[in-house]
């Protein structure tokens, strides 16, 4: 994995030693609105982000890339992260602070990483599964060319599952 520049962002490979500040990211009750719960500790997410420092599934046959998002020179705001399929599939997923909503900048670093997929990791098609009662996401996902498709076996009756054709097979 490789650092990421945009315009108003740096995308860093995630590694155990961003746990602490990403702690205070990830403890905002505001991004678990629709699903999920902050990390329990510190330790936690450090252990946590320790063992995605393979990146890679236990079986070796999905890629798990995980980026954190940084203001330019600034501190962490969230992050993003893929996992890669032998297929040529991706399922994308991205965290930001509340208090950077509504500024782009979820979109710059998911088109960002999009971007990656295709280039570094040959990723052709692209999906995210979410609430659908998680407006935030639906837009986002839009803005970035996704579109609703047909649920899959492991969505759920609450969720939405939304595609998005990277590259020519």
């Amino acid at each position: 994995m490789r650092v990421i520049a945009t315009e108003r962002l740096t995308l860093e490979p995630q590694v155990a030693a961003h746990a602490d500040e990403m702690f205070a990211v990830l403890s905002a009750p505001a991004i678990y609105e629709h699903e999920n719960q902050p990390p329990p500790s510190v330790e936690w997410l450090r252990e946590r982000f320790g063992r995605l420092e393979s990146r890679r599934s236990a079986d070796g046959h999905e890629q798990w890339l995980n980026w954190v998002i940084r203001l330019r020179a600034a501190e962490l705001i969230g992050y993003v992260q893929a996992t890669v399929f032998p297929t040529g599939r991706a399922a994308i997923a991205y965290v930001m602070a509340s208090r950077y909503w509504g500024r782009g900048l979820a979109r710059e670093a998911c088109e960002a990483m999009l971007g990656e997929l295709v280039a570094s990791y040959e990723v052709r098609n692209a999906h995210a599964v979410f609430k659908r009662d998680n407006l935030r996401s639906l837009r986002l996902l839009e803005r970035l060319g996704f579109a609703p498709a047909a649920p899959e076996a492991y969505v759920g009756p609450d969720e939405l599952l939304m595609t998005r054709k990277l590259a020519p097979a």
